[in-house]
């Protein structure tokens, strides 16, 4: 008889996006006459820059043509894209990597849900709190979380590590040893970043006992402050204890289009075992590549033109970020990030939960954002706003929630 996963079954509710996009959807239907601005879903809104457009349509007139038409792409990637990404994030960094360590993929959260099958399922994760619901959520689907404590909403084989106003939304070393240590900087959904030298004490850390940090870079390109590393690959020893994801969606506003890519050193191995094989056997049997086109789309990030573009794109979401992080705070309200990230994180006034809040923020001034409940249980009490709306979408709401009695 035919069984299903029951590791999915123990997964508590939907997935946190479509949630929401239910609640709002219902609300909508039940007000059609209210207009509602959406900072909720971390999706950008500005169209992609002349460069890459105009490499998308060269790339389409090259696949109408028999003789420059493509079909699957190389397992790694196409070798252009790879080395522009070798050349322009990491060796204008002064970091060594290699073109044949990086793996071109459709996206980051594709990659940090697909990471965790090269691992064992009794490996210990440890994973900051609050967190993106991909890492924890993937890890229930293998079999590795353990058991589901519905009171305390936590799995009694993952480590907890609070980000909380106390520590300024940075973990600490965690007490117990794992084996596998989530890490997202700049943060979603705090928005907050760690300096070199904090960063540089997790790689320690990991070759000292032998664990593996899969660092998510996605919001490096809105790094503010300088002493705020864009790459773990900054610090001295990443090479033998990190796997670095990048994606295409947050720079360059790739998320209709769907590009990333995950860097495996070559000397990072673990049980005598290169990680980067393991990585490209599963990269090569379950995937067939990101499409010609947008391989070429990518690389026409790093063309001068590109460049001066997305910097352009980016500062828009910086100025949008600037604003919601000042403007709630002439108002009275407990904000953090927003200045090496697009996300804003406010605490929730008037002991309200995150989804009172929420449900607050929607009826009375028709403006959505994320309960920060939903990305773990450091994150109740707190709510997150982006800044990927338009500008004006972006003051409209603020000023809405002005108005708000606090």
């Amino acid at each position: 008889m035919l069984k299903v996963n029951e590791n999915y079954l123990k997964l508590p509710g939907s997935y946190l996006f479509s949630a929401i996009g239910k609640k709002v959807s219902a609300y909508g239907a039940a007000h059609p006459e209210k207009r509602i601005i959406r900072l909720g879903i971390g999706d950008v809104t500005q169209p992609l820059v002349p460069a890459v457009t105009e490499a998308l349509h060269g790339a389409v007139e090259e696949m109408g043509k028999a003789e420059t038409f493509r079909g699957y792409a190389p397992d790694l990637g196409y070798e252009f894209l790879r080395r522009a990404i070798a050349e322009g994030d990491y060796k204008a960094l002064g970091c060594d990597i290699a073109e044949d360590e990086i793996f071109v993929s459709d996206g980051a959260k594709c990659d940090s849900g697909n990471i965790q099958e090269i691992f064992a399922l009794d490996n210990r994760v440890a994973v900051c709190d609050p967190v993106y619901p991909v890492y924890v959520d993937s890890n229930v689907m293998a079999g590795r979380a353990g058991t589901y404590d519905s009171k305390r909403e936590v799995w009694s084989n993952i480590l907890y590590m609070p980000c909380t106003e106390d520590n300024g939304f940075v973990p600490e070393l965690p007490r117990e040893v794992p084996d596998l240590i989530y890490l997202c900087f700049p943060n979603n959904p705090t928005g907050s970043a760690v300096t070199r030298a904090q960063l540089q004490e997790w790689v320690d850390y990991a070759n000292k006992v032998g664990a593996v940090i899969l660092y998510d870079a996605a919001y490096e390109a809105y790094i503010s402050e300088s002493d705020v590393p864009h790459s773990i690959y900054e610090c001295e020893g990443a090479r033998t204890c990190a796997i670095e994801l990048r994606s295409f969606s947050k720079n360059a506003g790739f998320t209709g289009l769907r590009l990333g890519f995950t860097v495996v050193p070559k000397e990072l191995e673990r049980g005598g075992t290169a990680l980067h094989s393991l990585w490209a056997r599963r990269h090569g049997t379950k995937y067939n590549g990101a499409p010609y086109i947008v391989q070429r789309a990518g690389e026409a990030v790093y063309s001068k033109a590109g460049r001066e573009q997305l910097k352009e794109q980016i500062d828009y979401y910086k100025k949008n970020a600037a604003y919601i992080l000042h403007g709630l705070r002439e108002a009275g309200y407990k904000v953090y990030g927003g200045v090496n990230s697009p996300y804003v994180w406010l605490k929730t006034p008037k002991g309200m939960s995150s989804w009172e809040f929420f449900d607050c923020l929607l009826e009375n001034v028709n403006v959505v954002g994320t309960p920060g409940s939903g990305f773990g249980p450091s994150g109740e009490g707190y709510f997150r706003l982006t800044a990927f709306g338009s500008y004006e979408n972006t003051v409209e709401a603020v000023d809405r929630m002005k108005v708000l009695s606090l």
